[in-house]
């Protein structure tokens, strides 16, 4: 008996596997603080677009872990944003898939037991699932999916594995490659392995009204003046592209002058618009997430 005790210390000493030890893999899973940061990122979305919408969340076993019901939604909703949470993790797939599917003509898909309703998508962290997200009761399918993906996109580190630390390198950029930005708008820093962003940007006319689900900007005006629009509500806002929404103007907001030397800060899920430039604006953005 001692033999053998001894034998099992030196292995684990030396490093070498134990049976048990070939027999378990690594798995990484949703927190209750990753499942809240789901709900408040779905939230804060929610309430740029219809405001209402019942939102869950669960772990990569269908395990209900938070809900949140926003005013005015319908009642059956709870059960609902459940149901395609669960269906989303238990499959690892969109619950899209599922209802395209079915509109397709496999019918039979109906009769297991699960929702195939648009709106419930897996949470992915470095290629693994680790949860997933239910929404029902927005203004539309696609809303619902719109919700669902600003949650998922929530969870970046809070999970209940730590992520490494990366090194970062210290960035120069000359004045005359940043002048030369300035000329036709472009980004200094793309952002790659950082939070943030940092963009040389120039308008020469009035844009588009845009929510950035994820990132937060802070702007400092270089030259020129603009009206910029804040708050409100987008009007005609469609996703161009994962957690970006464009739209053809604010409806309601807060207007003000900005001019050359200010800065203003506008939060993640914010909708903002350029109403009228005297052109050229130039203004640097950083843009934190």
């Amino acid at each position: 008996m001692r033999t053998y005790t001894l034998l099992a210390a030196l292995l684990a000493l030396g490093g070498l596997a134990s049976p048990a030890a070939a027999q378990v893999a690594e798995h990484r899973t949703l927190t209750l603080e990753g499942a809240r940061n789901v709900i408040a990122a779905a939230v804060q979305f929610a309430r740029t677009r219809a405001g209402t919408g019942v939102i869950a969340v669960v772990d990569d076993g269908g395990n209900l872990m938070a809900l949140e019901r926003l005013d005015g939604t319908f009642a059956a909703g709870a059960s609902i944003s459940i149901g395609k949470a669960r269906t989303a993790a238990l499959f690892k797939k969109p619950t899209r898939v599922f209802e395209e599917l079915i509109n397709k003509g496999r019918t039979a898909m109906a009769a297991v037991d699960f929702t195939p309703l648009i709106g419930g998508v897996p949470i992915v962290l470095d290629g693994q699932i680790v949860g997933a997200v239910g929404v029902s009761g927005a203004a539309s399918a696609q809303e619902d999916e719109e919700v669902a993906l600003a949650g998922a996109a929530g969870v970046t580190t809070r999970l209940s594995e730590a992520q490494p630390a990366r090194v970062m390198n210290v960035s120069y950029f000359p004045h005359d490659q940043v002048r030369a930005a300035f000329e036709r708008g472009g980004v200094l820093l793309d952002g790659q392995g950082r939070n943030y962003m940092v963009h040389a940007s120039r308008r020469e006319q009035a844009g588009q009204a845009e929510v950035h689900v994820l990132d937060t900007d802070v702007i400092y005006v270089q030259d020129g003046a603009a009206t910029l629009v804040t708050g409100g509500s987008v009007a005609g806002g469609k996703t161009v592209e994962p957690n970006e929404i464009r739209g053809d103007s604010i409806i309601g907001g807060e207007s003000r002058r900005l001019t050359r030397g200010d800065v203003i800060s506008v939060p993640n899920g914010t909708p903002h618009w350029f109403r009228e430039v005297k052109g050229p604006l130039t203004y640097y953005v950083v843009k934190v997430r």
